[in-house]
């Protein structure tokens, strides 16, 4: 069962076991030991993906500097798939690593991870992994196990914005808007120049719901949407909020502000005409830049600015983590959990942030310039909050959220249809839980 962790708390429980994995010698010190043993490790990138040369190039070090061999599988995004039915055998690996909504179902919420007490108390860079996560990041997420210890270790850092080109749109970088009703007063004044304000590649659903997910969780505060879903008789939707927030998206939808034909696109043909001036702005994760860099016009410049506020809520943002999780039946599980530690050299985290032009997980790393306003963002946010707040029930997002959000963020229903939609088939899927 997933909880919500409190900033004081989520330190509390980290420093708790770290001192007593000290007290007990079991804390490690990264790299610094040798260890002749072997382990295993599934990954989600693939060979040449900035993120595997960075960890390929980590492997090789802390092999060089432990005596340890680390045989690498890069599966690529299927990794998390092909353990489902590994977890059954003996065949399964030391270490695997992915995103929080897809190790979650597999191994967080079903008790198959092991908790990573020695990683997060290893010593690096002369700190404890410990402090090196800014709190603010574990007490947004859902990474305890039943026993209160954390059984992710986070690499990296998704985030999402609304993308712009600042070359194009200078203004726009000097003064963004902060609230929605300035935002939606933006998207006027672009359509009634003739110009099309927003892009969105209508086929993937994981954008589509975004925009209600973020409505609703600044509106309403992390926490709430993943509340609603958890209910269990489905009256929650039934708040006037969650209205509210349909109607917002009911609005984009059907007000004519996004490309023509997005609701009948395929990916990734929205966000390749965003990227060539088609619309001036995107919502869209912090893999945009990277993604979308080969083709966008001569002299783009990527910025970005976050979610617009909705009411009266301190600032937030969402931040996802990717990171590092081991198995219950793995076999070298101490040699694992002192490889994931290790990533968070500060020369790997450097590396994430400035070759491969993501967000690493420590504060202190270095980011491209392409992802400066992302970590502004981030490090200027009071709360943070994860992407359609946290929700992994077991297919809850992919048949039952997702699909209707779909047809509400494609115009095919209206506000109120989403409303008694989502109520209906939630009940229903909680029933068939048992």
């Amino acid at each position: 069962m997933s909880t919500r962790f409190r900033f004081t708390k989520a330190l509390a429980v980290l420093a708790g076991a770290a001192l007593a994995l000290t007290a007990c010698g079991g804390g490690t010190t990264g790299a610094d030991a040798k260890d002749s043993g072997t382990m295993t490790y599934w990954s989600m990138w693939k060979v040449g993906e900035p993120q595997q040369k960075v960890i390929a190039q980590a492997i090789s070090d802390f092999e060089k500097q432990t005596g340890a061999t680390v045989r690498v599988q890069w599966q690529g995004r299927s990794n998390t798939t092909k353990l489902v039915p590994a977890l059954n055998t003996s065949n399964v690996p030391d270490l695997v690593d992915g995103s929080y909504a897809k190790l979650a179902p597999v191994l967080g919420n079903t008790g198959e991870a092991l908790p990573l007490t020695d990683a997060y108390a290893s010593a690096i860079d002369g700190k404890k992994v410990s402090d090196l996560i800014p709190g603010k990041y574990l007490a947004a997420s859902n990474i305890k196990d039943s026993g209160g210890q954390p059984w992710m270790l986070p690499y990296s850092l998704s985030s999402d914005a609304i993308w712009f080109n600042a070359a194009k749109n200078p203004g726009l970088a000097a003064a963004p808007p902060t609230n929605w009703d300035d935002f939606m007063a933006l998207l006027n004044k672009e359509k009634a120049a003739g110009q099309v304000p927003l892009a969105a590649d209508g086929d993937i659903a994981g954008y589509n719901s975004a925009w209600f997910s973020n409505l609703m969780i600044h509106a309403e505060g992390p926490g709430s949407l993943y509340k609603i879903a958890s209910d269990k008789s489905g009256a929650a939707w039934d708040s006037p909020a969650v209205l509210a927030a349909a109607q917002k998206v009911q609005a984009i939808a059907q007000g004519g502000y996004l490309i023509n034909g997005y609701n009948a696109s395929k990916w990734p043909a929205q966000q390749q005409a965003w990227a060539n001036g088609g619309a001036d702005l995107l919502l869209n994760g912090s893999w945009i830049p990277t993604e979308t860099g080969t083709y966008a016009a001569k002299g783009f410049q990527y910025s970005s600015f976050p979610f617009p506020a909705v009411s009266g809520q301190p600032a937030m943002a969402r931040a996802d983590f990717v990171g590092w999780a081991v198995p219950k039946k793995a076999k070298d599980p101490a040699l694992a959990q002192k490889l994931a530690a290790f990533l968070l050299n500060k020369k790997y985290q450097d590396d994430l942030g400035t070759q491969a032009k993501v967000l690493p997980i420590r504060a202190d790393a270095q980011t491209s310039p392409e992802m400066s306003t992302v970590k502004t963002a981030i490090d200027n946010a009071k709360e943070i909050y994860q992407a359609d707040d946290g929700i992994t029930f077991p297919g809850y997002t992919t048949k039952v959220y997702w699909p209707i959000d779909d047809q509400l963020f494609l115009g095919k229903i209206n506000a109120t249809q989403f409303v008694a939609k989502m109520k209906a088939a939630q009940l229903a899927y909680w029933k068939g839980q048992g």
